[in-house]
């Protein structure tokens, strides 16, 4: 048996379905502003489904961030754990979830199922065909991103903001031209 992958976290959705795509609206930005520690692997899963099985069989944990029905206005972060997860995507919003759910149960039928399964929604406003996300899910973006990476932290997987990474790096390099008084 091959090594398991700590934490995997999957954007899913459908970019072409406005709201629908809010997950991987949020996988993209946190790629965009974050490096991830090593046992991260962030993906966008987009409507992949059942196809994602070796990636979730092989995984100890997953975060899923999707568009989800749920109570709220359009907007709300919603967070689920564990048994909650696969009734929650059964209880679909569009036709991906039929394959989250069908990949959970397949890597529970395997016996290969995460130690842990998170899943971090939003609730949408439209999942109408389109492009873009209305202001509502867009607005909440930034937050779903945070999200993520207070539940790695949590996991013990803290990313490095860019910006942070290049604060630093230019004090150190203000502390190195102070010294050498330069």
């Amino acid at each position: 048996m091959s090594e398991r992958t700590p934490v995997l976290v999957l954007g899913l959705g459908n970019v072409v379905c406005q709201d629908d795509g809010a997950g991987i609206a949020a996988i993209h930005k946190l790629l965009r502003e974050y490096d991830l520690p090593e046992g991260v692997l962030a993906l966008d899963g987009g409507t992949l489904g059942l196809s994602l099985l070796p990636l979730v069989d092989s995984a100890e944990q997953v975060i899923m961030v999707d568009a989800i029905r749920a109570e709220g206005p359009p907007g709300t972060l919603v967070r689920i754990e564990g048994d909650e997860v696969a009734p929650a995507v059964y209880e679909r919003l569009s036709p991906h979830q039929i394959g989250v759910a069908d990949l959970l149960a397949g890597a529970s039928l395997l016996d290969r199922y995460p130690d842990r399964v998170v899943l971090i929604g939003v609730v949408p406003q439209s999942i109408d065909l389109g492009l873009g996300r209305t202001e509502a899910v867009e607005a909440s973006i930034p937050e779903l991103v945070e999200r993520v990476v207070e539940e790695l932290r949590t996991l013990g997987y803290p990313p490095i903001r860019r910006l942070d990474r290049h604060e630093n790096s230019t004090r150190s390099v203000d502390h190195v031209a102070r010294t050498l008084g330069v």
